[in-house]
């Protein structure tokens, strides 16, 4: 599914390193990290009438994956907070907005792989968009299952959310020339992860089910998604899970922050049979529409 240019993107202003620039003039120089080697980490956030949702966790896993990554000079969260305040106030955004914030380790004073060549501060980015949620939540999406696995914790740990993703592109490329929306990716041992961009959820027998967050990144829609399930009181198990118990599940969808709740109607050219009539999705999006509508940081 091809994301197409919105118009009201043309003029936007960007945040970077503390100022606000023109679409044209956003760029950052040859010698930051994230071009030298990606050297970055990033969210992606949503504005819901005047409020972003979920901004703590966002800017909590953001200050945790750079510190991980031994960024010098990580910033708090109300320089964070006031960066994305400007860069909505001067776009005049107030909903129908995804934000993908990215921290770079900074300039590097000669091109290398060395941390020690950054010897400026660190530098923030604000990409604020209009945009909606970029799948048709309504039909769905289809996926096939990638040959590239899902990056484990002996390789690149999944729970840094960095720049470096072309594990993920090369999964997309795969779905590209498939003519599907999505890759699915499996993990070293063959079970499901997540997909190229989303984490994912089956349901079956009543039962909501995800893998666990070992080869996956445990994201924030995901949480929210397991809370929800919760407070419905609907059975839910987090468990490894294979190929043929996706292709045999009554429901599945995905989350994520720019998609929301998507349901998955194809995987591997296996349509998605709902057998037992499974509502659980429909409940569990009704009651995450609820929460965007009331609650996150209200910042303007």
């Amino acid at each position: 599914m091809l994301q197409k240019f919105d118009e009201r993107n043309k003029n936007i202003k960007v945040f970077i390193g503390g100022k606000l620039y023109p679409r044209e003039e956003a760029k950052v120089s040859v010698f930051d990290s994230s071009v030298q080697g990606g050297d970055a980490v990033w969210e992606g956030l949503r504005i819901y009438d005047g409020r972003i949702f979920s901004f703590e966790e966002h800017v909590r896993r953001l200050q945790e994956s750079a510190k991980t990554l031994m960024f010098a000079d990580i910033p708090g969260r109300v320089y964070i907070r006031e960066a994305i305040a400007q860069t909505l106030k001067a776009n005049q955004m107030t909903t129908d907005t995804h934000i993908r914030l990215t921290l770079t380790r900074g300039e590097k004073i000669t091109s290398g792989m060395d941390p020690r060549l950054n010897q400026s501060v660190s530098c923030l980015i604000v990409l604020a968009e209009w945009k909606k949620p970029v799948y048709d939540n309504e039909m769905g999406i289809t996926l096939i299952t990638s040959q590239i696995r899902r990056n484990s914790p002996l390789n690149l740990d999944s729970k840094i959310h960095h720049n470096n993703l072309l594990n993920n592109i090369l999964a997309k490329i795969e779905a590209n020339h498939s003519n599907a929306d999505d890759a699915l990716m499996l993990d070293n041992y063959g079970f499901v992860a997540e997909t190229n961009a989303t984490n994912i959820f089956m349901v079956r027998n009543n039962i909501l089910f995800t893998p666990f967050a070992d080869a996956c990144l445990p994201g924030i829609t995901r949480q929210h998604v397991i809370n929800i399930a919760n407070d419905l009181k609907i059975n839910f198990r987090e468990k490894n899970l294979s190929l043929s118990e996706f292709y045999n599940a009554d429901e599945v969808f995905t989350t994520g922050t720019m998609g929301e709740l998507t349901p998955v109607t194809e995987i591997d050219g296996r349509k998605i049979e709902n057998k037992h009539n499974s509502e659980i999705l429909k409940a569990v999006r009704e009651k995450y529409t609820e929460k965007t509508k009331v609650e996150g940081e209200k910042i303007l």
